[in-house]
């Protein structure tokens, strides 16, 4: 029988055929054929309010769109440090602007409108909520139900009335933290317009922000107190909308943003612009794993905040007006989040990552300091560790002017204090990333003098954090040192791992004393100072105790001594970490603009930066059994929360002999299959990206 027979006799099979290799492509290479019935998607799998009760994460179930300095936000009173309390019945209003789970008091709160049926003095006990992405509603013991959306720049209020009789109190001069500093406004038969001046997260600068408002009918408007009016329906209306949209620029931007969509198509704009933001990572497993995993993606997005407009304009952080072909960015907060969201951002979406860089590079450019301007475009938090976020940009392929911003990234490496243990360290980080990226530059002489710089980590090691023994070593805020305490500042030398562990006394020191960091519950996870502590066994000759741990800090119940308020607690924290629920996370542990949310979301993907400045993620085992990064199918042979150990790595169809993924094998896509095992597999290759790169 010949071949033409043998096709000839299958050719009526063909379809069939097809289709039962298509369906088991799809059940071996992803599983993301769609049920029957409609599947959910990422943006239902999202619960808003995780992290919105108590100290547990500082979030907030503001409606809200991907970046935007506008974010629709309930208050509840007593006020709080977001300015929501989940378990709270009374509200004061909603505001348009958060920077999510930030420290101080709180951040944003800006321009508080309050309905009332009566008199503005009225209280609004709340009795029903329901959230989603882009989407508030709460409904009021008096009859008011209100609803709110928002989309870009532009939010929108909608509220009905048990009767025709309301009014709303419009408060300039709110914000979260006592921040305000003044305003502007004028009103119209129907609007409201000017601007506000409010300071930045913990008071270091100042943020003004121009807005429009507007009301769906003439209004009567009504002075209350300074900053403070009421506004009358004319035609009294049982349902009341109100649009409103910000602009950093000027008046006439804010206005020109007004979206001009019903509130239904403003949602649905929402719903389209987070799917998509979500949707660059699919993951299959566990069904409520599913849902904490958007969840906390979705808090990744929050910031930072598009200022420019359509055109292009934007304002700069010296009070300057510019222009760019590039959108461009604000609302900083890269001391806490440059280890885990800033590199999520890197990987997710390119383009808007290119922008991202560009807008940090403007900062050397118009005017940077560690915390804020007083010409802020937006509120922000603080801004240490740029030029280590820059080299990294720089080493993952995206484009930075250096010799633009030289000058201003000398001026701030020699200016960097060296007068506190946390400081030497933390500077001597910046001292390397200078020098690299003098280095990358061509200018070989000055980049050693940095080098050298960087260099004296050892000198301040061996004085501060070589000698254990001292009773101040596990006290928080020893020596004068930040949120943190000798015991977790002494391994930050993330870009000289080797250099580390020859302080420490060789491998087996180290590997002993990360022993005792972690059996002594001596880590924490409440804070940023020794995040990247967990994956640092990579770089020792038993990289399969940081697969464990891994895993442990973001699905187990593990053991928390330390608390984010510079305290060590008497009494331990001892949960899961990452829970999908109002009481999330630590007591007192703040999402840090994405920073917390983004180390889950990355150990999830089974990767971890292994030094901010370079393009190098660790392994360990995904905790989905089938992921799909982008353009990376990645999938665990053995899947079993039991297996949190790499047994073999395979990536396009060739087995790796290291514990790393770089940016480019990432970014590239293919296949990526991990086998876990349930034991350590002692012979896995450790680190030795360090010494391949260079």
């Amino acid at each position: 029988m010949t071949m033409n027979v043998i096709w000839g006799g299958l050719k009526k099979y063909r379809k069939l055929l097809f289709s039962i290799s298509f369906l088991l492509w799809c059940c071996v290479s992803g599983v993301f054929a769609q049920p029957a019935q409609r599947q959910k998607t990422a943006v239902d799998q999202v619960n808003v309010f995780l992290g919105t009760s108590g100290d547990h994460g500082q979030l907030s179930p503001a409606a809200s769109f991907p970046f935007s300095m506008m974010s629709i936000c309930p208050q509840t009173y007593p006020s709080i440090h977001t300015g929501y309390e989940y378990a709270a019945k009374q509200y004061k209003g909603f505001v348009h602007t958060i920077m999510e789970g930030v420290g101080c008091q709180g951040s944003g709160g800006n321009i508080l409108i309050k309905p009332f049926i009566h008199a503005a003095s009225d209280q609004l006990i709340k009795t029903s909520q329901q959230a989603a992405p882009g989407f508030y509603q709460v409904g009021f013991s008096n009859g008011i139900k209100a609803s709110f959306t928002v989309s870009e720049k532009s939010g929108m209020h909608f509220y009905q009335f048990p009767g025709n009789e309301n009014g709303f109190l419009i408060d300039l001069s709110h914000t979260l933290s006592n921040g305000f500093v003044g305003e502007a406004h004028q009103t119209g038969d129907s609007s409201v317009s000017g601007w506000v001046e409010a300071r930045t997260t913990c008071g270091a600068g100042k943020y003004r922000l121009y807005y429009f408002l507007s009301f769906n009918g003439a209004m009567k408007f009504v002075q209350d107190s300074e900053h403070k009016f009421l506004a009358y329906p004319v035609k009294p209306s049982q349902k009341v909308e109100i649009k409103i949209a910000l602009s950093s620029v000027n008046e006439a931007y804010a206005k020109s943003n007004i979206s001009t969509a019903s509130f239904a198509g403003m949602r649905q704009q929402a719903v389209i612009a987070w799917e998509k933001e979500l949707g660059h990572i699919k993951v299959i497993g566990d069904k409520e794993r599913v849902k904490l995993f958007y969840s906390l993606l979705y808090r990744t997005m929050q910031s930072p905040f598009l200022i420019s407009e359509a055109d292009g304009k934007y304002k700069a952080t010296n009070g300057s007006i510019q222009t760019s072909n590039r959108k461009r960015y604000n609302g900083w907060a890269i001391w806490d989040n440059y280890r885990t969201q800033l590199p999520l951002l890197s990987i997710l979406d390119t383009a808007r990552y290119q922008d991202i860089t560009h807008s940090i590079s403007d900062l050397y450019r118009f005017g940077k300091k560690s915390y804020a301007t007083a010409n802020e475009p937006s509120n922000t938090v603080r801004t240490e560790h740029a030029m280590v976020v820059l080299l990294d940009g720089m080493r993952k392929g995206y484009l930075v002017n250096f010799n633009a911003i030289k000058d201003s990234l000398i001026k701030e490496a020699n200016a960097l204090l060296v007068d506190k243990p946390d400081k030497a360290l933390e500077s001597c980080y910046d001292f390397w990333a200078l020098a690299e990226m003098l280095q990358l530059n061509g200018d070989t002489a000055m980049a050693a003098g940095y080098y050298a710089k960087a260099k004296e980590y050892a000198v301040f090691w061996k004085k501060e954090f070589s000698d254990l023994g001292k009773k101040d070593v596990d006290q928080m805020g020893a020596r004068g040192m930040y949120q943190g305490t000798v015991w977790q500042y002494r391994w930050f030398v993330p870009y000289d791992s080797k250099g580390l562990i020859d302080l420490a006394g060789g491998d087996k020191a180290f590997v002993d004393q990360l022993d005792y960091f972690f059996d002594h519950d001596l880590y924490n996870h409440a804070n940023e100072p020794d995040l990247q502590v967990p994956s640092m066994y990579n770089a020792s000759s038993e990289p399969w105790k940081s697969q464990r741990l891994m895993h442990a800090y973001a699905v187990d119940t593990v053991v928390q001594y330390y608390f984010n308020d510079n305290s060590k607690g008497i009494d331990p924290f001892v949960d899961r970490i990452y829970k999908n629920e109002p009481k999330s996370y630590i007591r007192t542990m703040d999402d840090d603009a994405g920073a917390m949310s983004s180390w889950f979301v990355l150990t999830a993907c089974g990767i971890t930066p292994a030094c901010v400045g370079w393009p190098v993620y660790y392994l360990h085992v995904p905790l989905f059994p089938h992921i799909v990064f982008n353009k990376l199918k990645i999938a665990v042979v053995n899947f079993n929360d039991q297996h949190p150990y790499i047994a073999k790595v395979v990536l396009n169809g060739k087995e790796l002999n290291r514990n790393y993924l770089l940016q480019e094998e990432i970014t590239a896509g293919g296949t990526l299959v991990i086998t876990a095992s349930a034991s350590p597999v002692r012979g896995y290759a450790k680190e030795k990206w360090v010494s391949e790169l260079k």
